[in-house]
């Protein structure tokens, strides 16, 4: 089937296009997500781009540069962020329901902790007073965008069990 390409413009379309396609293909259930990182002064960018904000192939690194230089200038105040995860469950030949989970944030100046990845290390929950990259693995499984979108996941396909 080889790798599909998100064309879509926002995380529930191209989650509903990897999901349906996949569904369509195997005839199974399927679930895909599509999550991202939004950034208030930027006008929500990178957004479905963040993956590849700083080009095709982008390392990490890259999109956390080209971030920072975009906020350049710009106050703590402004650096409002969050993760944002869509989850598509598809079933074949039935309409496409869908999941999201969302996590606020901020964008902090410089990167800070060893864990994680992608923009990880800038994104400060202020409640914690601890970026994604200072948590565990545990810890952010626990209050992370795709932990939210994953829960309701998880009652969507409790309720289908019980309709039968």
């Amino acid at each position: 089937m080889g790798e599909i390409t998100e064309t879509g413009l926002t995380f529930r379309e191209n989650a509903a296009l990897k999901a349906e396609l996949v569904a369509a293909h195997t005839g199974e259930l399927t679930l895909a997500d599509d999550s991202g990182l939004e950034v208030d002064a930027l006008g929500g960018l990178p957004g479905v781009y963040s993956s590849r904000f700083a080009g095709p192939n982008a390392t990490d690194e890259a999109n956390n540069a080209k971030l920072l230089r975009k906020l350049e200038g710009i106050g703590p105040a402004e650096r409002t962020a969050r993760f944002r995860a869509v989850i598509a469950v598809s079933f074949p030949g039935r309409k496409t329901i869908f999941a999201e989970g969302v996590c606020e944030g901020r964008i902090i100046e410089k990167p800070l902790g060893t864990g994680g990845f992608g923009y990880d290390p800038l994104f400060l929950l202020p409640e914690r007073g601890l970026t994604f990259a200072q948590l565990t693995a545990a810890e952010k499984n626990k209050i992370s965008h795709r932990a939210r979108a994953l829960a309701q996941v998880r009652q969507i396909l409790h309720d289908l069990a019980l309709k039968g």
